[in-house]
């Protein structure tokens, strides 16, 4: 795929909407398109946060948990972030994300990423709004389990 298709693939994904076509192709440059295949782990929880991933085709599971208590959190899909909390918070992956099918993604190294958060402000703005959304789910969740738990259910 040539460095132009690259650009015009970034530029349907919401996270880098709205972002010049000459930022958009230092990002195609700097990433690498990389492919999974189903079952196989695209991160593993508590692992070191070396990447973030663009899904580009196909789904991923996110899973929590250790080996007896394993569960699905979410589903990602094509134009989904995954791997940037670890980057940004510098901690510990959070969760395992599984592909459910092939999947091709873009993958922006941490040192990439960093980067481009601090020269591209806008971009920076959409990653902590997916966080916010994806925090906000979380406690969501969390209440209506605890919610279940206190009336029996």
């Amino acid at each position: 795929m040539s460095l132009d298709e690259e650009v015009t693939l970034l530029k349907s994904v919401p996270l880098f909407k709205g972002i010049a076509p000459g930022k958009l192709k230092l990002l195609a440059f700097i990433s690498d398109r990389v492919r999974f295949s189903s079952g196989e782990a695209l991160m593993e929880q508590g692992a070191e946060g070396d990447a973030a991933f663009v899904i580009i085709d196909g789904t991923a599971d996110v899973v929590i948990g250790g080996d007896g208590d394993r569960r699905v959190v979410a589903t990602l899909g094509r134009n989904d972030i995954v791997g940037e909390i670890a980057i940004i918070a510098d901690i510990p992956r959070t969760a395992t994300v599984v592909a459910r099918n092939d999947i091709e993604a873009l993958m922006i190294s941490k040192a990439n990423f960093l980067k481009l958060l601090r020269e591209v402000p806008e971009i920076a703005l959409e990653v902590l709004r997916v966080v916010g959304l994806r925090l906000d789910a979380t406690l969501r969740d969390m209440s209506a389990l605890r919610a279940a738990t206190k009336s029996g259910g």
